[in-house]
């Protein structure tokens, strides 16, 4: 098979992580614009890649590659900036960059929610307290009235096992918390915000809305081929301490309503008919192997090339986390995230050689080629990232874009693997 002529090759961005502005045109901080201390080498997302002042420059390069989509996050902050307030200078902007990828043929995938939380949720108790599902859609019903006449793709969440997780528990992402034995609770009221988003946007969206949710969603890679070796990965990657923790924990509930072990207690039979209002695609952020991250027995992560960053790069789990999710779940599936982070600069002839991530993207993409010709229904492939940004704490030092990003001057250069996927787009994949 042939990837189909619908198919979404695209690329995606956060809105904290590129748009600067923090404090322009009537948006409040968020719980990163404040993260302070915790960013290496004082840094801060306060101008980032400013494209909130150069989102045509930036979509003038998208068209310019070919991007048939584009997938990037509002800002909470931005369009609600007070209890109850809304941002008319908010909502402008993401009209208007809206408009822009449409005169440029690109398909607007929305992110409502990707960990920029503004401060003041965060100080109402942010996803401890129950009170953030009603801020929470409040919010989602002002951004989907808003935007609905032009967007038809919505993603309630980018990877909710992170901002609960890291955010809450290890207290290694903003809003940088410790709330270890009641995190249950955070989980909850994310899994019923998201239910209850999904239903609000199917009634109030202006055309009919295809909805998915983005997940950290990285899976084992099975030993061998045969069924002893399939049914081993997929129980690691699902059922598995790991696995319940991660793949299951959040998806089941999800798109199977019903609850792991974990959350039995938490969730009643009403919780789970609401969170599991149906959706239209998974979405997988896929970056490396669980193999090598969490047990090395029988995977040699030492004979793996790595990312600057330590991720193993194995370009065969991308393939089996489409596959994994769609065997379990039953329902297209979109790739929300792929990338990986080099130390990039511009040579001395203008360009940026980056031959490593040429290779990732072969190697990656290859599994998607698999995928799509064992007719698993693959909606798209959205590269992370478009280009260079703020990589929270890690600030400004690892480079995942397609297009480099001077960050003392603005400009931007699109890097060799930029038109490398240029090219795989141009022949949808015969390429490859």
């Amino acid at each position: 098979m042939s990837f189909p002529n619908t198919f979404l090759w695209g690329a995606a961005s956060a809105s904290a992580q590129i748009e600067g502005a923090w404090d322009e045109d009537g948006k409040c901080p968020s719980i990163w614009d404040v993260a302070g201390r915790h960013i290496k080498n004082g840094q801060d997302c306060h101008t980032a890649c400013d494209h909130y002042h150069r989102y045509k420059e930036d979509v003038a390069l998208m068209k310019e590659m070919g991007l048939k989509s584009y997938r990037f996050s509002i800002s909470w902050p931005r369009i609600m900036p007070e209890k109850g307030k809304v941002n008319p200078k908010g909502i402008e902007f993401y009209k208007n960059l809206i408009t822009e990828l449409k005169a440029a043929g690109i398909e607007p995938l929305v992110t409502l929610y990707h960990w920029d939380m503004p401060l003041w949720v965060d100080r109402e108790g942010g996803w401890k307290s129950p009170k953030i599902i009603g801020y929470y859609l409040e919010y989602v019903k002002v951004v989907v009235e808003a935007l609905s006449e032009t967007v038809r793709y919505w993603m309630t969440f980018n990877e909710p096992q992170m901002f609960i997780m890291l955010a809450y528990v290890t207290g290694t992402s903003a809003p940088f918390k410790h709330d270890v034995f009641t995190f249950r609770n955070h989980l909850r009221h994310m899994l019923l915000a998201h239910g209850k988003a999904v239903k609000l946007i199917r009634e109030n969206a202006k055309l009919k809305p295809i909805i998915g949710i983005a997940m950290a969603a990285t899976t084992y890679i099975p030993d061998s081929e045969d069924e002893a070796g399939l049914r081993d990965a997929a129980q690691k990657s699902f059922e598995s301490t790991v696995g319940e923790g991660s793949n299951s924990l959040y998806m089941d509930p999800i798109a199977l309503g019903r609850a792991t072990k974990m959350l039995r207690r938490r969730l009643s039979a009403e919780d789970l008919k609401i969170i599991s209002a149906p959706l239209d695609f998974i979405g997988v952020n896929v970056y490396q192997p669980s193999n090598g991250m969490i047990n090395k027995k029988g995977y040699d992560t030492d004979e793996l090339p790595k990312t600057m960053m330590g991720w193993i790069i194995d370009g065969r789990c991308l393939y089996w986390t489409i596959r994994q999710y769609y065997e379990r779940y039953h329902l297209p599936v979109m790739v929300t995230e792929n990338g990986m982070a080099n130390p990039d600069a511009v040579s001395s002839d203008g360009k940026v050689h980056d031959a490593d991530r040429v290779k990732f993207l072969d190697d990656f993409l290859s599994g998607v080629k698999r995928a799509v010709d064992e007719g698993i229904p693959v909606l798209g492939y959205q590269h992370w990232s478009i280009m260079d940004n703020f990589e929270w704490c890690e600030g400004y030092g690892p480079r995942f874009g397609l297009i480099h990003v001077d960050y003392a001057t603005q400009k931007r250069t699109v890097k060799d693997s930029g038109w490398h996927y240029a090219e795989i787009i141009r022949s949808n994949g015969e390429n490859l």
